[in-house]
């Protein structure tokens, strides 16, 4: 929060010069006939992005295998709960701009849901929200990120380049040949995992997904202490992931200038989409589908929850923030600059504004149970 509103800060001041200077700085990076050369910004977004991307990688396959997605009776609701929250959301954003191809790039913007901020948010609440609620949306969430993680890798590629994927799969097939044959140092996987990075990055699929892959490769199964390589290196980074790069990603990527921007910005259907998308249609897809599955005797509700406290979770996962944000850049690189304030605004105050409602409705439901 605090390097999103420098980002904001220094775009509508007299420091905005600096800002847009900063994040256009070249950077490059040659070996031999292979060059890497980038301004910081794609250096934020591609490059460390895909360490991001990599702790979601390791969050999805612990569930999948140890934690609340380890069973099809605990995937139901929160399964179908994802859903919702992902198709609502989108369709609110077409039913506004399907009249623009351009603009319907971005129909994926309001289906992200930020998992950091919104159990960030839960955190605050402490005992007043049931653990088992925490746990469905730690669950829908991860099933979120999983969903979105697929959205970029069918929908957002540009031109390909055969002889990268080819270097890529055998990157990949590496990486799965060291799982299966034993091998439990993470050193290896790094290095490998590099190379990956690298073909996946000039291939023209988008660089981040790498990160997913190489977690997905990395042994999660547990040694007699107890420990296995995925979760020691999830442990390792994630002081990284969470205080150094999510928030320069915010820094790089919510300096919105407000200049020339009115109420008419209300008006405009993409801001309309996202906001409506992420604030509305994360609610009602989430609300509706879970109530579908519990009236149909799919599921149940989350151990001590009841139905207002399901609909404040719902609220809070209308934060899109870091993968709103990330898609976005993606939906909107080639577009202009004016629709790229709006789609940023739009991600920031919904994000902000499901992020008071939701802790409001959870604070006020802290003495309720059951039902």
């Amino acid at each position: 929060m605090l390097a999103t509103f420098a980002a904001l800060a220094l775009a509508n001041t007299a420091g905005r010069e600096f800002y847009e200077w900063l994040l256009s700085i070249p950077v490059q990076v040659r070996v031999g006939a292979l060059n890497i050369d980038k301004p910081m910004l794609l250096w934020i977004n591609d490059g460390l992005m895909a360490v991001f991307f990599l702790i979601v990688g390791l969050e999805i396959k612990r569930e999948m295998v140890h934690g609340h997605l380890s069973s099809m009776k605990q995937i139901v609701l929160p399964g179908a709960a994802a859903i919702g929250g992902m198709a609502v959301p989108a369709l609110i954003y077409v039913a506004l701009n399907y009249q623009d191809p351009a603009l319907l790039a971005g129909w994926a913007i309001p289906s992200a849901t930020d998992i950091a901020f919104a159990l960030g948010i839960i955190a605050l609440l402490g005992s007043r929200v049931p653990p088992a609620l925490k746990a469905f949306v730690m669950a829908l969430a991860v099933m979120d990120d999983l969903g979105a993680v697929i959205i970029i890798a069918l929908f957002y590629t540009s031109k390909l380049s055969v002889l990268s994927l080819i270097i890529a799969a055998i990157s990949t097939a590496a990486l799965f040949i060291m799982n299966r044959t034993g091998v439990r140092r993470i050193s290896p996987y790094a290095v490998v995992g590099l190379i990956l990075w690298v073909s996946v990055l000039k291939s023209g699929v988008h660089a981040t997904l790498a990160g997913v892959v190489i977690a997905l490769a990395i042994p999660v199964t547990r040694d007699g202490h107890g420990n296995s390589p995925s979760e020691r290196l999830e442990h390792a980074l994630h002081p990284w992931v969470a205080f150094a790069i999510v928030p320069i990603f915010a820094f790089a990527n919510a300096g919105v200038s407000l200049a020339g921007l009115g109420f008419e910005v209300l008006s405009n259907s993409v801001f309309q989409g996202i906001a409506l998308g992420l604030f509305v249609g994360k609610q009602i897809g989430i609300v509706g589908f879970s109530w579908f599955c519990v009236r149909m005797g799919w599921a149940q509700l989350p151990d001590r929850t009841n139905w207002r406290q399901l609909h404040g979770a719902a609220v809070l996962c209308g934060i899109g923030f870091t993968m709103s944000l990330f898609i976005s850049s993606l939906a909107f690189e080639h577009s202009g600059q004016s629709v790229a304030l709006v789609d940023r605004l739009a991600v920031l105050v919904a994000s902000f504004v499901s992020a008071g409602l939701g802790y409001w409705l959870l604070s006020r439901e802290g003495g309720s149970r059951g039902g």
